[in-house]
């Protein structure tokens, strides 16, 4: 199974992996992206540092790559998602992820996706 994870914190990228943890095994692949502009050192900071959460939590998986892009995260998302034929997108939400406030990117990413999405509830801090 390729899984596509895209996270924009650790936080999110924490609730990720706890779910990927009952799922994804040792012959799973899982790419983790993150999207930050280029301009902005403390969101392309907190990108790379949900990215190397990733790899520690994900260290049973077979294949973890990590990657920080730059653009709009939706797009980059589901262009990213062909590019490596993922079987899955994992993103997460905060509050109710059911409603009209659950947030642009992943509403975008419902919106466009050609392949399965699993949107991962967020905890409140």
């Amino acid at each position: 199974m390729q899984y596509l994870v895209g996270t924009d914190s650790v936080h999110t990228t924490a609730a990720i992996c706890d779910y990927l943890a009952a799922r994804a095994t040792a012959t799973d692949a899982v790419s983790v992206g993150a999207v930050a502009p280029s301009d902005e050192p403390t969101v392309r900071r907190d990108c790379q540092e949900a990215l190397n959460v990733a790899t520690v939590r994900l260290a049973t998986v077979g294949d973890i790559d990590t990657v920080l892009r730059e653009g709009d995260p939706a797009s980059e998302l589901l262009e990213a998602a062909a590019e490596i034929e993922a079987d899955e997108l994992v993103v997460g939400v905060g509050g109710d992820a059911c409603s009209s406030e659950r947030g642009s990117t992943v509403s975008a990413v419902l919106d466009g996706a050609t392949r399965p999405v699993v949107v991962v509830p967020l905890s409140e801090l």
